[in-house]
Formats: C-alpha cells, sequence, structure tokens
C-alpha cells in the first residue's frame, strides 16, 4: 500500500483535474440526459463565482461578495451585445469579462483603499444596489421584469448548439482553473497568503499592499464575468432574481464547504450546493437557511472547508509511506556566501512622537557597509520604533534617513524594502499553510520581478525567476542550518527555528542593509552559535547589519559599533570595549528586563 501511494503521489496534481474536465466533457456523448447535464453547467458556472471569490477572500484574506454584481455585468453585458446582433460566443465573453473587470475596479479601489470589513460592506452594498439599477434602465435590461429575446449564440458564424454549448462551459471553467491554479503556485500566490497574514509583513518583503489585493480582486472579476456570459446565453433569458443576496450567500456557503484557500474547493463546494439546491422543491424559500447550514458545516465542524480535510488526510497517507515530495537537497548548496555590498545607512537627527509622548527624539545613528551597528537600551528605549522608522512603517516627525545619500523618509514600506532593506521582527511572523522553502522564497519577491501574465502562462521569464528563487533560497536555508526542514511547514517549527527561518528570509534577497530585531531571543545554544557565525560571514561579505538586541554578551562579541538608546535619545555610542566599561550605560542597562516592543509600536510610545 505504502509503496503505490508513493507512486500515486509522484503524479503531477495538474494531471487529475485535467482528468476530471476530459471526463465532463465526454459525459453529454455517452448518453448522460439533459437533467443532470444542466446541473453540472450550473454548477459549472456557479464555480467560476466561487473561484474569482477564493483569489480574494481565500488567498488575499479580503471578504467580497462583489462577484454576485460582476456575474450580472457580464450576463446583461452578453444580452444587451446579443439583441445588438452580435451572437458570437468568444466576443461576448470578452466583452462580458471586461465589463465585470471594469465593476470589480470601481467597487474595489475606495474598499480596498479602506481594507477589511470596508470592502465587505461596500460590495454588500453593491448586490443591493443591483435590482436598482436594472430598473433604472428598464427600457434596456427590461427592468425586474428580465431580459428576453437574447440570440442563440454562434462561433465564427455556426450556431451553437446543445451539446457544444456543454462543451463551451467545461472549457471555459478548464482554462479558468488552469490560469487560477499557475497563479496560486507561482511567487504571486505565496504573496498573495503573506498578505493574508500580514500586512506588516508583505509591506517589509517589498510586496504592495493595496495592488496585490487590487489584482487579485480584479483578477477574481473575470471568471464572473465569464459565468455572467455563459448563463445568459443558457437559457436566453436574464432575470434579476438570478443576481439577489440570497445567491450571494450561496456563493459564500460554497466557498466556505470547499475550502476558501483552495483552488479546486470551488468545484466541489459548487457541486455539493447546486445538486443539494435542486433536491429542494422550496429552494427559493429556504435558501438563505440552506447556505447557512453550508456555512456552519464548511467553517465550524471542518477547518478549511472539503479540501482541507483531503489535504491533512493526503498529509497523514505521506507521513505513513514516508513522502517527501519536491525533494530540495541539491548539489552545489555549500554555504559559501559571495561579495554583499552593503549600504551606508544614515539616520540624522530623527524624532518621533506619539501623541504627548516622545518615543525618539534627535537620533543620530550611521551603519557602515562592512560592519555589526548595534543598538541597545532597555525596555520603552526605542529601538524597536527607530528600526519601524527605517523601514518605512513610521514617518520622521524631524530628521533624514538615507541609503547610500538617498533619503528613504517618507517612501511607502514595501519601496524600502525594494531600495534594499531587509528586516526580522521581534515576534517571527510565519505564514501558514506554507513550506519552510517558500517561506524562504517569499522573502525573493521584490529581488527579480515576473508579471502575473507570465506567471499564468509559464513564460521563460518566469521559468528563470522561479528556477533563481529556488536556488537563492536553498543557499539561505544552508547559511541558516535549517535545509533538512525545507519540505516541512513553516509554522509548526518550534521559535529558534522560526527565527533563524525569518533570517533566511530576509537574506533570500539580498539586501543591502539587514535589521535583526531581538533575533537571538529563544534561541538555544546550538542555534545561537549558527546565528552568530552567519552574522560576523554577513560582515565580513560587505552587508550593513543592524542589530537590535537585548543579550548584551552577544552584542559586545559580534559589534563594531554600539549605539545605546535610552528615554528616546541616544546615552551613549561607541566601540564594544567603550560601552562595556560606560558606567552609565552600566547602570542603565544591567537588570533591564527583556524588550517588549512590537511592530505596530513600542514602550517607548
Amino acid at each position: 500500500m505504502a509503496t503505490f501511494w508513493v507512486r500515486l503521489r509522484r503524479i503531477p496534481g495538474w494531471i487529475w483535474p485535467l482528468a476530471v474536465g476530459v471526463v465532463l466533457i465526454t459525459l453529454p456523448f455517452v448518453g448522460l440526459n439533459y437533467t443532470v447535464t444542466r446541473q453540472i453547467e450550473l454548477s459549472l458556472l456557479l464555480a467560476l463565482i466561487v473561484g474569482g471569490m477564493n483569489l480574494s477572500f481565500g488567498y488575499a484574506g479580503e471578504l467580497a461578495l462583489g462577484q454576485v454584481a460582476m456575474y450580472a455585468a457580464g450576463a446583461y453585458t452578453a444580452g444587451l451585445i446579443s439583441k445588438a446582433g452580435v451572437t458570437e460566443l468568444w466576443l461576448q465573453l470578452i466583452a462580458g469579462a471586461l465589463a465585470a473587470l471594469a465593476v470589480g475596479l470601481i467597487s474595489g479601489v475606495p474598499g480596498l483603499r479602506l481594507g477589511g470589513w470596508s470592502l465587505a460592506m461596500t460590495s454588500f452594498f453593491l448586490i443591493l444596489l443591483v435590482p436598482d439599477v436594472l430598473s433604472m434602465f428598464k427600457g434596456i435590461t427590461g427592468g425586474r421584469n428580465g431580459m428576453s429575446g437574447i440570440a442563440s449564440p454562434t462561433f465564427f458564424g455556426e450556431m451553437i448548439d446543445t451539446r457544444s454549448y456543454y462543451v463551451a462551459i467545461v472549457l471555459v471553467a478548464i482554462l479558468w482553473f488552469a490560469v487560477m491554479r499557475n497563479l496560486v503556485v507561482s511567487r504571486h500566490g505565496t504573496a498573495l497568503r503573506v498578505l493574508k497574514q500580514s500586512p506588516v509583513l508583505a509591506s517589509s518583503m517589498g510586496i504592495s499592499v493595496f495592488r496585490t489585493k487590487l489584482i487579485a480582486y480584479a483578477l477574481g472579476a473575470l471568471p464572473a464575468g465569464l459565468a455572467g456570459v455563459l448563463f445568459a446565453n443558457l437559457d436566453m433569458f436574464i432575470s434579476p432574481e438570478a443576481f439577489s443576496f440570497s445567491f450571494a450567500m450561496t456563493v459564500l456557503a460554497a466557498s466556505i464547504f470547499g475550502g476558501s484557500a483552495s483552488i479546486y474547493g470551488a468545484l466541489i463546494g459548487a457541486a455539493v450546493l447546486q445538486f443539494g439546491m435542486n433536491q429542494s422543491t422550496n429552494f427559493q424559500q429556504y435558501g438563505l437557511i440552506i447556505s447557512g447550514a453550508f456555512l456552519l458545516l464548511g467553517g465550524v465542524l471542518f477547518t478549511g472547508g472539503v479540501s482541507g480535510l483531503v489535504r491533512r488526510g493526503i498529509r497523514r497517507l505521506d507521513r505513513a509511506a514516508h513522502v517527501r515530495l519536491g525533494q530540495t537537497t541539491e548539489t552545489g548548496q555549500t554555504g559559501e556566501l559571495g561579495p554583499m555590498p552593503g549600504a551606508r545607512t544614515e539616520i540624522a537627527g530623527v524624532s518621533k512622537a506619539f501623541g504627548g509622548n516622545q518615543a525618539l527624539s534627535d537620533v543620530d545613528v550611521v551603519a557602515e557597509p562592512g560592519a555589526v551597528t548595534a543598538i541597545i537600551g532597555p525596555n520603552g528605549s526605542g529601538k524597536t520604533t527607530l528600526l519601524n522608522m527605517v523601514s518605512g512603517f513610521y514617518r520622521a516627525d524631524a530628521g533624514t534617513i538615507s541609503l547610500d545619500g538617498e533619503q528613504i523618509q517618507g517612501r511607502a514600506s514595501y519601496r524600502v524594502a525594494r531600495a534594499g532593506v531587509s528586516r526580522t521582527f521581534q515576534t517571527p511572523n510565519i505564514p501558514e499553510k506554507l513550506t519552510v522553502l517558500e517561506v524562504v522564497e517569499s522573502g525573493r519577491y521584490a529581488a527579480d520581478r515576473a508579471s502575473v501574465l507570465s506567471a499564468v502562462l509559464r513564460l521563460p521569464r518566469f521559468r528563470r525567476v522561479r528556477r533563481s528563487d529556488r536556488e537563492q533560497a536553498l543557499q539561505a536555508l544552508v547559511l541558516v542550518g535549517l535545509s533538512a526542514h525545507s519540505d516541512e511547514f513553516a509554522d509548526a517549527l518550534p521559535l529558534g527555528n522560526r527565527r533563524l527561518l525569518e533570517v533566511a528570509r530576509s537574506l533570500a534577497s539580498s539586501p543591502k542593509v539587514l535589521l535583526l530585531d531581538e533575533v537571538a531571543s529563544g534561541l538555544d545554544e546550538d542555534e545561537l552559535d549558527v546565528l552568530e557565525a552567519l552574522i560576523r560571514r554577513l560582515r565580513d561579505a560587505g552587508m550593513t547589519v543592524v542589530l537590535v538586541e537585548h543579550n548584551f554578551q552577544l552584542v559586545l562579541r559580534l559589534a563594531d559599533d554600539i549605539y545605546v538608546l535610552a528615554q528616546g535619545k541616544v546615552m551613549a555610542h561607541g566601540t564594544p570595549a567603550q560601552i562595556e566599561r560606560d558606567p552609565q550605560v552600566l547602570e542603565e542597562y544591567l537588570g533591564a528586563a527583556v524588550d517588549t516592543d512590537i511592530i505596530g509600536g513600542d514602550d517607548g510610545r
């Protein structure tokens, strides 16, 4: 059994959904009756809409119900241009997708700017507005009576019969899920999952939070528009009732039940909901109750939906059969460091206040390339606030911050990261459901750029960047001693390994400046030796290393230059020997508790 499972797991994962698609295409030609065929068609249309929602909700973490309005936009666009004499299905699909994209952008830009529940509420009201908008243009849309008179679709002038139209629906679904699969398993899909975990973490890695969310939301509009076009041509009639709030809840229920953070969970959820609804003759009356029941089943009884259950089952079988997919131990990974030129980092006269609390006051710090610059001080002295200023999370009230003479203060945090600043956090920020290798690869998002289009089409540029990501990530894992854990889930690692993993992620992009915030906290002696040796090697390779650390003895061993902060000011500055003998430093620093500064504000605020 174990041998059979190992062989089965070696089959490429995309083979199985493709096989399902081929089977679906053949069903009408082997005698499947009309009733079941229609339910499959409606299930696939629902799956398209759910797949679009999964991109923004399941992967980017933004709850939005606007796919129903985009579905309506696609349907009515197809109906209008069909009545105008344009019956070519492929033209209608393009027009419907563009109309849905326009609705997505119009509703998504303001909602995503505000973020969180603002987008959910914006999309919620968008659904409620659909019937009123249709009524306002009753002469064109038919209002609440619906739109009739839609002509039969054609393909290059040839009428499309019932069987051919079924095949067209299946092919559109296959195409969309291939696009979604290629996107999700690329660096852009990883960026979405990082963003869902923490916008702060995403920004620190060079990911534009707003732009990435908007791309996910806009791309999610496209399959909804395609589904609308196909729905309009299915019965040649469109009713506003098809785009009701009840249908929006059905879409959400299918997403949760099938697994929102899943590529093919949309198909599972849509099939169960559609065939389940067909069994209820009073669905229109009890639709919300049925959808709510599926929401509870998917969201409460089994986390991650049906696809989550399947993944957990597969992992158990993998462990039982000792399966390791994607072997990542490669020859040539020696852990050798080439030149890593740093940037002179100058913090001049920086001040920052939070309300009436002066966190930093006229702070001057210079970190040179090829040196370890340590910043120490008691709790609440402003150390993490200073790092947050350099990273672009806070804006200075006064003063300047520059890299090699180029000012970076005032830039968005993701632009600071792209300028060459990388960092770790006091509390390791590790996305869920990513392997150790994927986490480190995510750190290269700003290093080499590959467009979404190149990822979807698997263009040569994407393949080159993916190979580079893999090589650099493996190198970083060797440097921190975690290469043996590359296939494990990162969030399951012990604290010490998660801290080292953050260092590896920060190094993957080959930054000019590395900010280490309490990185030694929680490490055992062996891990501390690895970290200490690595920091020395980074310094010798030419990198600029800024170390905020509470471990005084580690600082004395590693630092070339030390700045001591107290009450938001530089109390002392000098070499380790000078700082170790400074009586004022010893008075302030000895006996200080473990620093509790966290990103988003420290005790110095």
